[in-house]
């Protein structure tokens, strides 16, 4: 024991040269100042106050905007209606974006809902058609269960019921009204006695992706709107109501589409009702200006590269001094270099993200940023995590310093396997096929640590690296880096002789 604390002493003594020293706080000053100054040059851009986004009953920010015909439902009770059309316009798509065309997105939804109110945010069930993934039953905007490929046409309506019995709503679907197959059930704690059921429609942005760098792709959205036909609503365990009440969830019939052409609404004629919206009902996305907190981290690929090029300088640094003692390097000698590398760099890193990510959000905040929620363990795994994944990344150049024993080689395997994988992904400049393997398959997985964006495959979003979203979990990530560090340290320790020696700092 006392010999393997003074080795550590004594690498510990040869590190701490005032050019590394300095090369580790010039680390953590590149993280914390492009942190700070990315966040001071974002700023909502609102007339007055920036409305709150609306957040669900789990916190979490969420997207509730939809047309709503609606009345009250008792604890127990159910809806029944037939959906017998749905249609949509989607404007401007590409080649050409010069027209305007019918025609529904994939996530265009109509159907029936059962929810705490109308305030955005509430509770709900919802059992509805979509526009390109069939039946659906949706419920507090994270769940989402398939129901039938069917769509719906004149020819081929579909009947829709949600059931209430207390906090549970259950919801069935049907071809002809009299055969119901079960689609789920959702469990809404809390529901108070009375809520508002009724008929809703709504559509998400019609997303497409514009080519640029060398195959990547920058985000384009545009304004949809969908509408869907209901007859034969039936209604048990609500109360005598005179007609429905007309209401929109969230803000509607503010584009020139809507003004000009046709609103978003609810309209009964002819013992029909047609409801017509625009939005989405489901998880919050960034692309209405929420930010995630990793955005912090912009100056994280300086501080990489300032923390790869002192960890092969050290691994090397013995190799460049003359030596007549035996071995430039023993066995136990390269373990204490890692330990200490590794021990230093994560405090480095501790200190960059602990101070730049509440540092930054805090900023964000005050320029009327909302900053997207993440529990205390995602924000800690955030700040451990990515300090871990930088020790991991400087114990790995150093041990490529000790293979290859040339510097400047050293440094251009460790950048171009750690440091270039992360940066060009962080960009739209390559198609999101090669930038996913390269964070699947070179030491760069590791930077997964940093994410706390989630992939909904119910909502319309660019699930790419460019965008923030890393094709492994987290643990997936760092046991990629976790490998390639273990194996090649391994590789370098089984070339070199055993013994300690006392070697001349350096």
């Amino acid at each position: 024991m006392h010999a393997t604390h003074e080795l550590l002493r004594r690498e510990w003594t040869r590190f701490r040269r005032p050019a590394r020293l300095i090369a580790m706080v010039a680390a953590v000053l590149a993280v914390v100042a492009v942190g700070l100054l990315h966040a001071a040059g974002n700023r909502a851009s609102c007339d007055g106050p920036c409305p709150a986004d609306p957040t669900g009953p789990d916190g979490s920010l969420v997207n509730d905007q939809f047309s709503f015909a609606h009345r009250d439902l008792g604890e127990n009770g159910s809806i029944t209606a037939r959906l017998t059309s749905m249609t949509g316009t989607i404007t401007y798509p590409p080649p050409d974006h010069d027209e305007i065309v019918p025609g529904l997105v994939p996530w265009a939804k109509a159907g029936i809902i059962i929810k705490d109110g109308v305030g955005q945010g509430s509770s709900y069930a919802a059992l509805m058609v979509t526009g390109g993934h069939g039946v659906r039953m949706q419920h507090d905007y994270r769940h989402d269960v398939a129901g039938s490929d069917s769509g719906v046409s004149a020819g081929s309506p579909r009947w829709l019921r949600l059931t209430r019995s207390g906090d549970t709503v259950t919801g069935h679907e049907s071809a002809d009204g009299k055969r119901w197959t079960k689609v789920g059930t959702a469990l809404l704690s809390g529901l108070p006695k009375t809520v508002r059921v009724g008929l809703f429609a709504t559509s998400p942005g019609d997303l497409t992706l514009r080519p640029t760098g060398l195959g990547g792709a920058t985000e384009e959205v545009r304004f949809t709107q969908a509408g869907g036909v209901f007859d034969r609503v039936a209604l048990k365990g609500a109360p005598p109501a005179k007609g429905w009440s007309k209401d929109t969830v969230g803000e509607m019939n503010r584009t020139d589409w809507e003004k000009y052409h046709k609103a978003s609404g609810v309209v009964e004629a002819n013992g029909t009702i047609t409801v017509t919206g625009t939005g989405d009902i489901g998880p919050g996305a960034t692309e209405g200006g929420a930010r995630p907190l990793e955005r912090a981290l912009g100056g994280l690929s300086l501080g990489l590269v300032v923390v790869l090029v002192v960890a092969v300088r050290f691994g090397t640094s013995a190799y460049r001094l003359p030596r007549t003692d035996g071995p430039p390097v023993t066995r136990r000698e390269l373990a204490a270099k890692a330990v200490v590398v590794g021990g230093v760099t994560f405090v480095t890193g501790l200190v960059a993200v602990g101070t730049v990510i509440p540092a930054g959000l805090s900023i964000l905040e005050g320029n009327g940023v909302t900053v997207l929620e993440v529990s205390t363990f995602t924000g800690v795994r955030v700040v451990v995590g990515t300090a871990a994944v930088l020790a991991l990344a400087a114990v790995l150049a150093l041990t490529l310093g000790a293979l290859l024993r040339r510097t400047w080689l050293a440094l251009v395997v460790a950048v171009l396997t750690i440091a270039v994988p992360y940066a060009v992904t962080s960009f739209p400049l390559l198609a999101d096929g090669p930038a996913q393997w390269l964070l699947r398959v070179t030491p760069a997985a590791g930077f997964a640590a940093q994410q706390t964006l989630v992939e909904f495959p119910q909502v319309v979003a660019h699930y790419a690296p460019s965008a923030g979203y890393f094709p492994l979990p987290w643990w997936a990530g760092i046991a990629v880096l976790c490998t390639y560090t273990a194996m090649l340290l391994g590789l370098a320790l089984s070339r070199l002789p055993q013994g300690e020696g006392s070697r001349p700092l350096g």
